[in-house]
């Protein structure tokens, strides 16, 4: 976050939410209404390491994908028909103008008619075409480098990144999602891990398991 936090917003409790996200797209479906943009997006998060996978591992609550912040609107015209929330400290803010989007960095894509969460927007720090990690903003990366493709053509974030990102707050599920994909990542993947990991989070326990 960029700005102080507006105020209102509503906190919806778990249940509210559990509810409100159960006809969550796949990224099959976002695919097919962003296609070709100019600007570059991937689908992030847990999906993201299914689709590296080949195979939906496990349920998943919802579907993140990432862009560049400057590229949001690009992404926000491809849905006229629905309404968009900024997202932050456990509050929504209904139908966001500039002031919450700019203290938030999600955004959550609604039903109107439902009030159904469809999907959520990362909008990431970046220079031009260069993404910048929001936890450390030494580490940069060309859009090129952190992207890759599904044999279908759906963009997804390499690996390593989704995992460094699980790394803050390791929940069962992440340690879940690192156990499964660690037997598939090669040597070089290993060490970029790592080297992140060391740099964002020093002394995590997963550093043992990927120089082991």
């Amino acid at each position: 976050m960029t700005e102080p936090l507006p105020p209102g917003g509503a906190v919806p409790d778990a249940d509210e939410l559990h509810a409100r996200w159960a006809d969550a797209w796949g990224p099959e479906q976002v695919a097919e209404r962003l296609g070709e943009m100019g600007t570059p997006w991937c689908i992030a998060a847990g999906w993201a390491l299914d689709l590296f996978r080949g195979g939906q591992s496990r349920p998943h609550g919802d579907l993140e994908i990432a862009v560049p912040a400057a590229g949001f609107p690009e992404i926000r015209d491809r849905f006229p028909e629905y309404a968009w929330d900024a997202v932050g400290s456990g509050r929504v803010w209904a139908d966001a103008g500039a002031e919450a989007l700019a203290a938030t960095h999600q955004t959550w894509l609604r039903d109107p008619a439902s009030g159904r969460f469809l999907f959520d927007v990362f909008r990431e720090p970046h220079e031009d075409r260069t993404w910048i990690c929001r936890r450390d903003e030494s580490l940069r990366l060309p859009y090129d480098a952190i992207i890759e493709r599904t044999a279908d053509g759906i963009p997804y974030l390499v690996p390593e990144l989704v995992l460094l990102f699980k790394a803050k707050a390791t929940r069962p599920k992440d340690q879940a999602d690192f156990d499964g994909v660690l037997p598939l990542l090669g040597r070089v993947r290993r060490d970029r891990l790592s080297e992140w990991l060391d740099r964002v989070h020093p002394g995590h326990p997963w550093l043992a398991e990927l120089t082991g």
